[in-house]
């Protein structure tokens, strides 16, 4: 029997993170509040459009604020980079899709009051890199939209998307301020919404019952997915996470 060496696990690398990055304020869809994105490596000025990545697709947004240098944080782990700046093209693409998107809301409204559905229209947006458009729409029980995409599809002659949107994208348009005095991360810089999934141990298993840590939304805040025991023991600089500012 001859002998075989054990293969033994790699550690994988820990992920590294710039000291400082560079940040600009964009709208995406030139809509709802205003969202930090990273602008690493490029020059924006206000009234600037770029596209962004979202929702594994592409689209775009208009720039409100210039570039910043910032010492990085956590929750910039998870902010969206600009791809670029638009070109002449892409500002004729983004012209024509607002001009559908504006046709979109009026006909779809009302072709759904006409069909009795009880649904609320959120947001229509369209795509650069497919022929779609996406309508958003909150309801309280199931919507039977069949028909209404038929008449959809026919009016505009591309693939129609009915997106249910959560209380945590509601919550991302409407806005506000939390516990902690700023602005609610997914109304500030989160473009997708992930779960906040927490392993709880001993010390953690009462989170689920701490009001303190419930959102507007009413579900577990978004910034608990950065709080992380070794953060500011693995890095140089320290860097405190975001506390309440209320007992």
């Amino acid at each position: 029997m001859t002998d075989q060496a054990i293969p033994t696990r790699q550690e994988e690398p820990e992920e590294s993170y710039p000291e400082f990055v560079t940040i600009i304020g964009v709208k995406v869809r030139d809509k709802g509040e205003v969202k930090q994105a990273r602008a690493d490596g490029a020059t924006f000025q206000v009234g600037d459009f770029v596209l962004l990545e979202l929702d594994n697709d592409v689209t775009y947004g208009k720039v409100y604020s210039g570039s910043q240098v910032l010492p990085f944080s956590p929750p910039m782990r998870v902010m969206k980079s600009v791809i670029r700046k638009a070109t002449d093209v892409d500002k004729v693409n983004i012209a024509n899709q607002e001009k559908m998107v504006e046709s979109g809301v009026h006909f779809c409204r009302e072709r759904a009051e006409a069909l009795g559905l009880e649904m609320k229209l959120v947001e229509v947006y369209g795509s650069f890199q497919r022929r779609v458009l996406t309508f958003c729409y909150t309801a309280e029980s199931r919507v039977d939209f069949r028909q209404l995409v038929k008449d959809l599809a026919r009016h505009f002659s591309c693939r129609i998307e009915m997106r249910e949107i959560s209380s945590r994208e509601d919550a991302r348009r409407i806005s506000g301020v939390d516990t902690c005095g700023l602005v609610l991360c997914c109304a500030s810089f989160l473009s997708d919404f992930k779960p906040v999934n927490l392993k709880l141990s001993r010390k953690e298993s009462s989170w689920g019952k701490d009001g303190r840590r419930i959102g507007v939304c009413g579900h577990l805040k978004c910034c608990l997915i950065f709080e992380q025991d070794d953060w500011a023991n693995s890095h140089s600089t320290k860097q405190p996470l975001i506390q309440l500012s209320r007992p």
